[in-house]
């Protein structure tokens, strides 16, 4: 039977991994410099199953404004060009059968307006998900109750534990949007 604190410990837990997906998510999002981890969201139909670009191929930055990808079966190249292609990237890839290669264009102020949406987007996602990290630990701390595991007392500061890890980890969230806001609108 899980006791209040697992509960606790169980939704921090969950909420911390929520913030450190939404840290990952945001470094695919494209600002003016290359990145490998730009791709880390690609993923190609390879025989039937999709498979993240980075399981398919090499990814190198030879240059700050260059992406290179080779992929270890040369019959996927088309494969993998297509998704980058249909990827809200906005960028255009080029081979020449052994290698694709990825030049990252300047950023429009448009174009950063998007990215700037899109990376917004990503953080209410998250924090959407920490709201329902929340809701669910609610839920099982009124089934203790219920049960008659837990008090009255203790099921109010069971709560006020939970709205606190959820208020930290939405701050953490926003606090990650901020900082790439101004990456992606740095010129």
């Amino acid at each position: 039977m899980a006791t209040l604190e697992e509960l606790v410990q169980d939704a921090q837990t969950r909420m911390q991994k929520s913030v450190e997906h939404a840290r990952g998510e945001f470094n695919t999002v494209r600002t003016g410099r290359a990145s490998a981890a730009l791709l880390d969201r690609i993923e190609i139909d390879y025989y039937g199953t999709r498979t993240p670009l980075k399981q398919l191929a090499t990814i190198s930055v030879p240059e700050p404004r260059m992406l290179t990808i080779q992929p270890f079966d040369p019959g996927s190249m088309k494969q993998i060009e297509k998704a980058i292609q249909e990827s809200d990237l906005g960028l255009t890839p080029s081979n020449d059968g052994k290698i694709i290669r990825l030049p990252i264009p300047q950023l429009t102020e448009e174009r950063r307006k998007e990215m700037v949406k899109v990376v917004r987007g990503l953080a209410e996602q998250h924090k959407v998900a920490v709201r329902e990290i929340r809701r669910d630990a609610m839920r099982h701390l009124k089934e203790l109750v219920d049960k008659g595991d837990v008090g009255s007392d203790e099921e109010h500061r069971g709560e006020e534990r939970v709205q606190k890890l959820t208020d930290d980890h939405t701050k953490q969230i926003d606090e990650l949007l901020k900082h790439k806001e101004a990456e992606v609108m740095e010129v």
